[in-house]
């Protein structure tokens, strides 16, 4: 939802990435042709259980035929596509829930996996700058999924990779946006995120999958932090 209608230039880049690899893209659609589809995250962060598993419901019966036929599913969004791997097989347990939890993959996740496999054909050039500084999302952090990255990352010839060793971006969804919680929000960023971001030279790219990681860096340093299909894409 986030990369659809705020950042579009995430979809199309990660499409074009696994176009050039020799993948076809399917995007998945409601099968009434009705309101998009989403994860249910946002209900489920304020708490709205019943309204997320109906999001969920919504998703399942698109993307359980493909699940079941054991095409990957592939997510750009952290902490959306990581709630098909772990709420759903709670919020609605079965088979359904448990096949597209087995099939949910992050895009650089799906990536790696097919380098180990020796599948992965993807022809990458050197790109100007040569340095990137790395963000995790925290969703990313807690499934180990940050090596994933860094391979994908690895593949682009000649460029410096470097993580920076943070906690949480302190942004948390709406949690940054919240008048009571602004603060300590702020003073998550300020702990070694954004004065990381500050001192890289102007040239430096900054990567980080999660929407509101890249906000909270772009509101606290004025830095324009890059989903990693894009800098893919660059290459």
């Amino acid at each position: 939802t986030f990369n659809i209608y705020f950042e579009p230039e995430n979809v199309c880049d990660a499409a074009d990435v696994l176009a050039a690899a020799g993948y076809r893209v399917h995007f998945a659609k409601p099968a009434d042709g009705g309101r998009p589809l989403c994860c249910g995250r946002t209900f489920l962060s304020a708490g709205l259980v019943d309204e997320a598993k109906a999001e969920a419901r919504r998703l399942m019966e698109v993307l359980e035929p493909f699940a079941q036929r054991g095409i990957p599913i592939v997510g750009l969004e952290p902490s959306c596509l990581l709630t098909l791997r772990d709420e759903y097989p709670a919020l609605l347990p079965g088979a359904a829930a448990d096949a597209l939890a087995n099939s949910a993959f992050m895009f650089e996740e799906f990536l790696a996996a097919e380098i180990d496999a020796g599948r992965l054909n993807l022809p990458l050039a050197p790109i100007d700058p040569k340095k990137a500084m790395l963000h995790g999302h925290c969703h990313q952090k807690a499934f180990g999924l940050m090596g994933s990255v860094k391979k994908v990352l690895g593949l682009i010839p000649e460029l410096d990779v470097e993580s920076i060793e943070t906690s949480c971006c302190g942004m948390a969804g709406a949690f940054g946006y919240n008048a009571d919680t602004y603060d300590i929000s702020i003073k998550m960023a300020e702990s070694k995120l954004a004065p990381a971001v500050r001192e890289a030279a102007p040239s430096t790219l900054i990567a980080a999958d999660g929407t509101s990681c890249r906000h909270q860096i772009h509101d606290t340093t004025g830095r324009a932090p890059l989903h990693v299909a894009r800098i893919l894409k660059s290459a």
